[in-house]
């Protein structure tokens, strides 16, 4: 009976420990994030279906947060430049997709939602923080 007790600990210290990957979609660049984002307000998912907020849950390692902030944070700069109403709706709901995954996920992407809101606080007129407040409320709901 001794010698079956090491093995079931091993088995059950071995339950739960993994993790589900970050979609490969997540890290195509900023301009597969653009495009994804073409549909915004509306639901968005990348290439292979997967939302934006699993990208967010799912980087865990350095290397997955540094792909990911690689993608996402130009294309965050690239729509806080274009100071439109649709740009400003798909930067909104941007956030509002990373904050709901990182709120899922492990609290490693905390940074990366605050540099997004960062970049969400730079555009102006102030009239467009309120379409921005709107995207980011549809990203809560269903990036």
């Amino acid at each position: 009976m001794r010698r079956g007790l090491p093995a079931l600990v091993v088995l059950l210290a071995g339950c739960g420990g993994e993790r589900a990957a970050m979609p490969p979609a997540c890290g195509e660049g900023p301009d597969a994030i653009l495009r994804a984002l073409a549909g915004a307000p509306g639901p968005v998912r990348l290439a292979d279906g997967s939302p934006i907020s699993r990208c967010a849950q799912r980087a865990f390692t350095d290397g997955e947060i540094q792909i990911l902030g690689h993608a996402i944070t130009p294309a965050a700069d690239r729509l806080a430049l274009r100071r439109t109403r649709p740009a400003a709706a798909r930067l909104g709901y941007l956030l509002g997709a990373v904050r709901r995954g990182a709120a899922r996920g492990n609290g490693v992407n905390a940074e990366l939602v605050r540099k997004l809101e960062g970049i969400a606080g730079t555009v102006e007129p102030a009239s467009l923080q309120i379409v921005i407040r709107r995207g980011e409320r549809a990203g809560e709901r269903t990036g």
